[in-house]
């Protein structure tokens, strides 16, 4: 009964992702990556009989990329490595317990299309364990148009309030109000850290010198972070904007953007204050308040700034516009 197109778009909306992707590809199509068959455990469900229990969850992505395999020159810095997709489910599945399959879908495709060189993803995501049968759903997702490195961040993107704490600040036996004092100020907070006051190993190249000055500074961020279990330690871009948006206070670590970014802050890498300027200008900060910071690097012109004594309280927050452009 069925004419010939129809049963071929029944035959293709039961494809795999990656079939469906070659289908659908443009002139010229785009290369693709995909990652199939990956399956955790996870507790997902809107019934009662679905809460405080695991089950196995697939999921099969696939995602159209902008840059050419030849054009990447074997240097896996300009490719979108099959860690983004990984991350992505990961973050998506740390993030909260959710109810529908087509929410997890669609923050997995919303993480992977943040990535300046993705520009479509296909999700599809199955439960494997509610009968003789896979019960699922498949997304198909395109790159919001405006996307680009670091400093260009989408239209939509939120500013944070950059907060800076020295090792005495992260010490301070109020930090649970402290924090509940920066949340009212509406901007999303990114906090930064200083080194820990100890003695630190010394290298004999610049270069190993520069990665054990920021991984003291990961050291604090996970003191921090251990104090309160809001603080979060984050690492990439894509995670510091979607805490933003999501409403989670980050504490940034700084090694991957530091030493991935192409227009890095250069000299400053090893101070942590000038690291906490530099992401405020990338990320277009609402303010930064810098609570013990040293006194002798100031920030640059556009950026607001205001300094506190290690101890103090927040002052009053500022308005909600971008303090740099």
């Amino acid at each position: 009964m069925l004419g010939g197109a129809m049963t071929d778009e029944i035959a293709q909306a039961f494809r795999h992702p990656s079939e469906r992707a070659k289908a659908l590809a443009g002139d010229p199509p785009r290369d693709r990556i995909s990652m199939t068959d990956h399956r955790r455990e996870v507790e997902i469900g809107a019934f009662q009989a679905e809460r405080g229990i695991t089950q196995t969850v697939q999921f099969d992505v696939v995602v159209e990329v902008e840059t050419r395999a030849e054009q990447a020159v074997d240097d896996v810095d300009r490719i979108l490595s099959y860690d983004t997709i990984v991350e992505a489910i990961d973050a998506a599945l740390a993030a909260e317990r959710v109810n529908l399959l087509e929410t997890l879908a669609a923050r997995i495709a919303d993480r992977i299309l943040a990535h300046p060189l993705a520009a479509r993803c296909f999700v599809r995501i199955g439960k494997l364990d509610r009968g003789p049968y896979v019960l699922g759903v498949e997304i198909l997702r395109n790159a919001p148009p405006m996307r680009g490195r670091l400093r260009l961040l989408p239209d939509d993107a939120p500013h944070p309030r950059v907060v800076y704490l020295s090792s005495e600040a992260i010490a301070r036996p109020d930090l649970p109000r402290f924090l509940d004092r920066l949340e009212e100020g509406g901007a999303p907070i990114i906090l930064c850290v200083g080194r820990p006051d100890l003695p630190a190993p010394q290298a004999a190249h610049a270069m190993p010198q520069r990665r054990i000055d920021l991984l003291a500074i990961e050291q604090s961020a996970w003191v921090l972070a251990a104090r309160d279990p809001r603080c979060v330690v984050v690492d990439s871009r894509t995670e510091l904007d979607w805490a933003m948006r999501h409403g989670q206070i980050s504490v940034w670590a700084p090694s991957k953007l530091v030493l991935d970014a192409h227009d890095g802050p250069g000299a400053f890498v090893r101070d942590p204050f000038a690291l906490a300027l530099w992401l405020a200008q990338a990320f277009v900060a609402v303010e930064v308040l810098a609570f013990g910071a040293p006194a002798d690097i100031v920030a640059p012109p556009g950026l607001r700034l205001t300094r506190r004594d290690a101890l103090a309280p927040p002052p009053d927050p500022v308005d909600g516009s971008p303090a740099a452009s």
